[in-house]
């Protein structure tokens, strides 16, 4: 049985997921040091500035695996640390919301 274009695609698609899955751990991780930072009140701009490029490189590309819902959490991630002085609580919640959308069975 041979099998659909359809079917071929979401097979790469799936693959590519796999590849790029320590990549996308990698920047969920440094947003989530970016949370925690801004909780304890010691979230620099530096590491504001480069959380707020990988919630703008996350909300690029999790479409593009079938993470519509991560896009959308990714975005607002981007938005809230673009703030000069963004909220702890928000950042927390969002980052959770996506370890969670991401990663259903480690999300909190």
């Amino acid at each position: 049985m041979q099998e659909t274009a359809q079917t071929q695609t979401r097979k790469l698609i799936a693959e590519i997921w796999r590849k790029n899955q320590p990549q996308i751990l990698d920047r969920l991780a440094l947003l989530e040091a970016a949370a925690v930072a801004a909780q304890s009140g010691t979230l620099t701009d530096a590491q504001r500035a480069d959380a707020e490029g990988m919630a703008h490189k996350l909300a690029g590309s999790l479409g593009m695996f079938g993470f519509p819902g991560g896009t959308t959490v990714a975005r607002a991630l981007e938005e809230e640390l673009h703030l000069d002085s963004p909220d702890a609580a928000v950042l927390n919640t969002l980052t959770r919301e996506l370890r969670g959308t991401l990663f259903p069975s480690t999300g909190s």
